[in-house]
C-alpha cells in the first residue's frame, strides 16, 4: 500500500469551506433566531481527548518504525495513520466553522449571548488548531521505513553497487587493450 502525506491545500480548502459554512450558519441563526451558535464545552473537551488518543496511537507506530517495539499489528498502524489524516482534515473544517461563527458574532459582542458564543468558539478553534497539529505530526510519526521495495536503503545501496560494477566491467576491456604486456597474435 502506498500512502502519501496530506497536501496542505486540503487543510486550507477544509478551513475555507468550514468558514463559509460558519458564516452562513450565523446569518441564518440571526435571521430565524435559532439560538444554536457556539460550541458546547463537551465538544472542545472531546476533540482534545480524541487528539491525544490519536497522538498516542501514532507514537506507538513511530516506536515500531524505529525498532523500539518488536511487534505491531499492521491494521493498527494503518488505522492510526487514517485517524491522524481524518483528525487533521475534520478539525480544519471545524476551525473554519467555529472561526466563522466567532467572527460574525463579533459585531454583537455586547450582548451576553454573543459574548458566550465568541468565547466558546474561540476555545473550540484553539482546540481545533491543536488537533490539526496533532494530525500533521501523527502523519509524520506513522512513516514506516521501506522494507524490500526499491526505496529501501539496502535496495538503493545494492543498485548503486550494480551500477558501479557495470561501469567497471565496461572499463576493463578498454584497459586490457592498452596494456603493452598483452601480446597480440
Amino acid at each position: 500500500m502506498n500512502m502519501r502525506r496530506t497536501p496542505a491545500i486540503y487543510y486550507l480548502l477544509a478551513v475555507g469551506l468550514g468558514l463559509i459554512g460558519g458564516v452562513c450558519f450565523t446569518q441564518a441563526n440571526e435571521r430565524w433566531r435559532l439560538n444554536m451558535l457556539g460550541a458546547p464545552w463537551l465538544v472542545s473537551a472531546l476533540l482534545l481527548i480524541l487528539g491525544l488518543i490519536i497522538l498516542a496511537m501514532t507514537y506507538q507506530v513511530h516506536r515500531y518504525a524505529k525498532g523500539e517495539r518488536k511487534e505491531m499489528d499492521s491494521q493498527f498502524a494503518v488505522n492510526a495513520l487514517l485517524l491522524a489524516k481524518a483528525l487533521g482534515i475534520a478539525c480544519s473544517a471545524l476551525l473554519g466553522w467555529y472561526g466563522g461563527q466567532a467572527l460574525m458574532s463579533l459585531t454583537h459582542k455586547e450582548a451576553p449571548y454573543y459574548e458566550r458564543v465568541i468565547v466558546e468558539c474561540a476555545i473550540a478553534a484553539v482546540v481545533c488548531l491543536v488537533d490539526i497539529a496533532i494530525g500533521v505530526v501523527g502523519e509524520w510519526l506513522c512513516q514506516l521505513p521501506p522494507k524490500d521495495g526499491p526505496e529501501s536503503p539496502q535496495q538503493r545501496q545494492q543498485a548503486q553497487q550494480r551500477r558501479l560494477a557495470g561501469a567497471a566491467e565496461k572499463q576493463m576491456p578498454k584497459l586490457s587493450e592498452k596494456d603493452p604486456r598483452k601480446k597480440r597474435g
